[in-house]
């Protein structure tokens, strides 16, 4: 299995993708072969003194600045280690692409270089997110701001195929990102969306508000992408706050840090299950081979479990799940 990743993509490439991917070539088993210039690649690792044993280079001479218009990769900037990763997966010389590089850029990438699967109107944005139990899948996740019913329901087919074939979770719990539990609540998009997602080979649970996400409500929450990006980025705001709470008011002064000793070990624990580096990245999903999207600030251990969950799709097969899901949604129209 041959994992291609973009090493020039994220905030602390390419030193923080080497280390990742000599890691993930040593644990996980795999081949990973590092897509960027590769006089640079080189100049890298000899500089901070690390082996390039078991990892593979393709050139490409340019990088994808995230100031420019995400369009502009298949043309213009065919020669960055994005465009040029994502072509060289397209082509058969990968089985999935890892990249922290710009988000509108893989999106573009993964849909016109990568291509989608048939059937497939949209690819989604789906980032797996932590909750007091399991985690679950949230798409789109700012992909798609425009969406009709039929692209939601395609959505939670593809969430259903990764939970699992991917997390390995049987049956996963679909539910409708909604302001209420009751099947009349929503704008049009969420009541035609509720009718076919019924009637759906999926596990489809009803609506689901925002305040019941943290506590495990759903396996698959499936919103269209303007929805979905403030619930993520509420999510992801949210946890910084408590983690700053935590840390100025709780836990200020000597008796906030004795308390704080006391209770280091459930503190590690809750900040293990918040931590993005655990989970890898988010997928696009709807292409035609794996694509995971990286935090952009992205460290070793974060691009290890990027890779990671590469791998995991590419074993479980996910793309193949997702199709036959799609032709067991489409049989059923018929």
């Amino acid at each position: 299995m041959n994992i291609l990743i973009d090493a020039f993509g994220g905030d602390e490439a390419p030193l923080e993708v080497i280390k990742g991917a000599s890691r993930a070539v040593q644990e996980l088993g795999v081949t990973v072969t590092l897509v960027g210039a590769e006089e640079r690649i080189r100049h890298c690792a000899a500089e901070h003194s690390l082996s390039l044993d078991g990892l593979r280079i393709l050139h490409a001479p340019a990088v994808f600045d995230i100031h420019e218009e995400p369009s502009t990769l298949l043309k213009q900037h065919a020669d960055t280690s994005m465009a040029v990763g994502m072509q060289a997966l397209h082509d058969g010389n990968g089985d999935a692409f890892v990249s922290a590089g710009s988000t509108g850029a893989l999106l573009m990438g993964a849909t016109f270089l990568v291509k989608r699967v048939r059937g497939v109107k949209r690819a989604a944005l789906a980032p797996i997110l932590p909750t007091a139990t399991t985690p679950f899948m949230l798409l789109d996740a700012g992909a798609n701001n425009d969406c009709r019913p039929e692209m939601l329901v395609q959505f939670a087919l593809m969430g259903n195929a990764y939970m699992e074939r991917v997390m390995g979770i049987a049956r996963p719990k679909v539910k409708l990102l909604n302001v209420g539990a009751e099947e009349t609540k929503g704008r049009e998009l969420e009541l035609e969306t509720y009718q076919l997602l019924e009637q759906a080979p999926i596990h489809f649970c009803g609506n689901v508000e925002a305040r019941e996400l943290p506590f495990g409500a759903a396996d698959v929450v499936v919103a269209d992408g303007f929805t979905g990006n403030i619930a993520l980025k509420l999510y992801e705001g949210m946890g910084k706050f408590l983690g700053s709470q935590l840390k100025d008011n709780i836990f200020a002064g000597a008796t906030g840090k004795l308390a704080a000793l006391m209770v280091l070990p459930k503190i590690k624990a809750l900040t293990k299950k918040m931590d993005y580096k655990a989970v890898g990245g988010a997928m696009m999903l709807g292409v035609q081979k794996p694509v995971v999207k990286a935090h952009g600030s992205s460290d070793a251990t974060a691009f290890f479990n990027a890779i990671r969950q590469a791998r995991d799709c590419v074993a479980g097969d996910m793309i193949a799940a997702m199709t036959q899901f799609m032709q067991q949604e489409k049989a059923g129209k018929a």
